[in-house]
């Protein structure tokens, strides 16, 4: 489907595709919420929401209210521009060279660690957790499983 144009220019999306800004903000809520050790029924209860909401909005399936981001970020215990950091970065023009990636110092905002997370909290035994925290312990220290 075509994209119409309004006055002033300005493009309309399709009512199904969420806005990549919305997508972004969504990812930054949950990669938050899961570097915090939060469930989303947790967030939910805070906010006063249903987990389900907080669902939509990590999905960008429902935009995220101004007063309710500025809300997540006293729960969540960060800035309101944190939900918008690394968006947007402009691409090269022309024939300009691409900018060297990014090094990224803090290991919490890769996406290796969110889904490391995901995978970690959805192991319901304990046992199962602790050892799985004992051999990467183990490798990281470059011994070998036993």
């Amino acid at each position: 489907m075509p994209r119409s144009t309004r006055p002033g220019g300005r493009s309309r999306r399709k009512a199904d595709t969420p806005h990549p800004v919305d997508l972004h903000v969504g990812q930054r809520v949950r990669l938050r919420r899961i570097e915090l050790g939060m469930s989303q029924e947790k967030l939910a209860a805070e906010l006063g929401l249903t987990f389900q909401q907080v669902q939509k909005y990590e999905r960008a399936a429902n935009r995220i209210s101004c007063s309710r981001l500025y809300h997540m970020s006293k729960v969540l215990g960060v800035d309101v521009p944190y939900f918008y950091e690394d968006y947007g970065e402009a691409g090269p023009s022309g024939f300009a060279e691409p900018p060297a990636a990014a090094f990224q110092s803090d290991p919490l905002h890769r996406r290796e660690t969110a889904q490391l997370f995901d995978a970690f909290y959805a192991i319901d035994d304990p046992k199962l957790r602790r050892g799985l925290l004992d051999l990467a312990r183990t490798l990281a220290a470059g011994g070998e499983p036993k």
